[in-house]
């Protein structure tokens, strides 16, 4: 009996091990991979691209230039996550600054959380710092204009099979008159069969 009863939890354990074993397989960043459907970060970069390739080939920029004689700065505010799911912003905003970054028409600014670290360097510098390398307080670069935008999800389901749509808006709206001057979207439609 007691041989028996060993041998059955050596092949639960055996069984266990087994079924427990998972397999992690490196792939390329660049790599679309789609595994339940939802929001995910090729949806990410797409529509980041997307409503930039927009914003940027618009003519706000021609008219700022001309009218002011340089490039206009831009600074990137919230985008809210109105949709069903967990979105990360944060990561949407990333693709979204370095896709202004990337082009050399527009000058882009630090916003939220980055610009207080940045004044809080500067003030510590006020204390610490050597005259010679002193950073001044007043002379950060002012944006004209501010993007902002919100993520909004509709999904539609019935028994195995599931429609996930969403829709990316952006406005970019100037901060000294509140003029509105460029509204984007991108839409994506995934159909999902479980």
């Amino acid at each position: 009996m007691k041989y028996s009863f060993r041998l059955f939890v050596f092949a639960l354990a055996i069984l266990a091990g087994v079924s427990c074993s998972r397999q992690v397989t490196r792939v390329s960043p660049d790599q679309q991979i789609d595994l339940s459907g939802r929001w995910n970060d090729t949806d990410s970069k797409l529509t980041a691209e997307a409503l930039i390739d927009q914003l940027l080939n618009q003519n706000w920029i021609e008219d700022y230039q001309q009218e002011f004689n340089r490039k206009p700065v831009v600074i990137v505010g919230l985008i809210t996550n109105k949709s069903s799911e967990h979105i990360d912003s944060d990561t949407y905003i990333k693709d979204i600054e370095k896709a202004i970054l990337n082009d050399s028409r527009v000058r882009l600014v630090q916003a939220g959380a980055k610009r207080e670290d940045l004044r809080q360097e500067r003030a510590d510098q006020q204390d610490f710092a050597s005259k010679a390398t002193l950073k001044k307080w007043g002379q950060e670069l002012g944006a004209d204009f501010i993007l902002q935008g919100d993520i909004n999800s509709i999904i539609d389901s019935y028994k195995k099979e599931n429609v996930r749509y969403y829709q990316l808006n952006l406005e970019l709206t100037n901060l000294e008159t509140s003029e509105l001057v460029w509204m984007g979207d991108k839409k994506i439609k995934k159909y999902v069969n479980k």
